[in-house]
Order: C-alpha cells, then structure tokens, then sequence
C-alpha cells in the first residue's frame, strides 16, 4: 500500500533569522542566492497592493519577516542582473516585468 502523501509544507532554511516555507523554484533561486552568490545582485517585484515594488532581495527578506508581512505568493518576479529566473505567468504580470 503507498504511503499518503504529507499535507505539510516543508521548511527550507535560509538564514539563521528567516525561512521560506514555499516550495519550488522560488526557495531554491533565494537558497542559492544567499549561500553561493551575491545575495545584493537579487531583485525581487512583490505586490504591493496594485502597484509592483522593485527591492533587493536581502531587504525583501527582512521586510518580508519570514514571509507573514509579505506572503511568498505576492511575489511577481526574481531577477538577477538583468535575467529574470522566476515569473509568474499572468497575463497582468507580463508587462510588467
């Protein structure tokens, strides 16, 4: 008989002070970003009401405070530099990014 999968969301740690508990590609770029890269290099668009707000990603994980200010599902797009490693696919979002 196969095991029921689990319910609970996995916990990724990122920081001594700050934990992603989205799965997915959007944990793994901010896991990456901050262990083996310039974490400063990282942009992040997040919904902020109906206007999207450009931050670097350190201070979007301080602000966030473990994504209860800022759910993870407000985030819009992730770039570094100038390639953008995660967008959500939505037609309102693709102008803006």
């Amino acid at each position: 008989m196969p095991k029921p999968k689990s319910t609970t969301r996995a916990k990724i740690f990122v920081s001594g002070n700050y934990s992603v508990t989205r799965k997915g590609i959007v944990s793994e770029i901010i896991s990456k970003a901050l262990y083996h890269d310039v974490a400063d290099r990282y942009l992040v668009g997040y919904l902020d009401f109906d206007t999207v707000k450009k931050i670097a990603l350190p201070e979007f994980l301080k602000m966030a405070d473990n994504f209860e200010a800022i759910p993870a599902t407000r985030i819009v797009y992730i770039k570094r530099e100038d390639n953008i490693l995660y967008s959500r696919s939505n037609k309102k979002d693709s102008d803006i990014v």
